[in-house]
């Protein structure tokens, strides 16, 4: 079943509407004993999941608070955190896919051997 969403003013107003409904705080970081502006208007059971577009079923979150509720509701991994690029603009940290080694048998790639 597709859950029909209230698009353009209506929308709006609707997002409005929930938001004020938490002062326009983030409910996970009010909760942690933080104040932080709520940026998205999230559903607890996923519209994708068959949750419902009711007011009952929405929390106000902020941005890395929704990004770690999505993971969980979906089973995503949380993404690799920035932690810079160098001046060619790839990524620093070791962790990033860029960064890992593909060299069979555990060779290690010097970082101009990667680059070509």
């Amino acid at each position: 079943m597709i859950v029909q969403r209230l698009r353009g003013r209506a929308g709006q107003r609707q997002r409005q509407h929930r938001l004020e409904r938490t002062d326009g705080l983030c409910e996970r970081c009010r909760d942690r004993g933080r104040t932080v502006l709520a940026t998205v208007v999230d559903h607890i059971v996923p519209l994708a999941l068959g949750g419902s577009d009711e007011d009952e079923n929405t929390r106000n979150l902020c941005d890395p608070c929704h990004v770690e509720a999505t993971a969980e509701q979906f089973g995503h991994r949380e993404p690799v955190k920035a932690k810079g690029v160098d001046r060619s603009g790839r990524p620093t940290s070791a962790d990033h896919p860029w960064n890992r080694s593909s060299a069979p048998c555990g060779v290690s790639q010097s970082s101009s051997e990667r680059r070509t």
